[in-house]
Formats: C-alpha cells, sequence, structure tokens
C-alpha cells in the first residue's frame, strides 16, 4: 500500500464561510485525506514561516497539497480551493472545471469572496473547536499547545 497523500487546509478559524467549508469537507472526506489548521495558530505559523508567508494574512486560505511528503508544495487562494474540490468524489469534483478559468479571474473572484467573507457568512469571536471525533484532524490541537491569541 502506497503512502497516502494528504491535504492541508490552512484557514481563518473565526471565519464563518471557511468553518463551513470545513464542516462540508470533514463530512465529505470517506479516504481520510483532508487535515486542518487555523492560520491563528503556532502550527500554521510556523509552517507558512517555512515558505516565506506571513500567516497575519486572513484573506489567503492556503493548501499543503502532499502534506508531509517530499513532493509537498504550498497553494493559494483560487488553487488551493480548486486542490480541495479535485479530491472530492461524486458531482462536487465537477466544480473542479475552474481550472478553465485564467488564474487572474479565479483570484480576482476569491477576492470578491474573501473581501465580504465576514459580512456575508459571520465572524467568531474565537476560533471554533470541531466535534470531538474529528479532532485527530486538526494538526494546531493535535501536535501543538494553544497559543494565548488562538482563541482555542
Amino acid at each position: 500500500m502506497g503512502v497516502r497523500s494528504n491535504t492541508l487546509v490552512l484557514y481563518d478559524g473565526v471565519c464563518g464561510l471557511c468553518n463551513g467549508l470545513n464542516q462540508f469537507l470533514l463530512k465529505r472526506d470517506p479516504h481520510d485525506y483532508f487535515r486542518f489548521a487555523s492560520l491563528q495558530s503556532r502550527f500554521a505559523a510556523s509552517l507558512l514561516d517555512r515558505y516565506e508567508i506571513d500567516a497575519v494574512d486572513l484573506d489567503t486560505v492556503y493548501v499543503v497539497a502532499d502534506y508531509g511528503q517530499p513532493g509537498e508544495r504550498l497553494l493559494a487562494r483560487s488553487d488551493a480551493i480548486l486542490h480541495v474540490l479535485n479530491r472530492l468524489d461524486g458531482i462536487w469534483g465537477l466544480l473542479r472545471v475552474g481550472r478553465a478559468l485564467p488564474p487572474s479571474l479565479r483570484d480576482a473572484l476569491y477576492d470578491v469572496v474573501a473581501r465580504n467573507r465576514y459580512r456575508i457568512f459571520g465572524k467568531y469571536d474565537v476560533c471554533l473547536m470541531p466535534e470531538g471525533k474529528y479532532r485527530r484532524k486538526f494538526l494546531d490541537l493535535v501536535t501543538t499547545q494553544p497559543s494565548r491569541n488562538s482563541g482555542r
């Protein structure tokens, strides 16, 4: 059996849209592909630092494709979302046709949603805790102690 390729989603832990996306992915992950960490965590800050990215930018979702493998790579914005959609089974995977759009257009659409996500989907005061059965999939909870400012 080969090494399983994990997809690590780095998300804004107080964003209603981001937390909704996580719940959506958790319920559609029969192959156990997805792992998660909030951008507010020390875990995410340390990981993004390896890629010379400041985790303070909460307007961007990041995906670490093939997390922990030699071919690990960081994807941002629309590329990150399309990678996640590509991992889904069923009709959801059809949304990956978005790759046919030029990256500049995809990212412009992504930016419109990112700028308005709190207003439309809400914002929490603290990062939400996952249900107990999903806790192991949240690497910032499993591998590190919570930081004072993470809200966890």
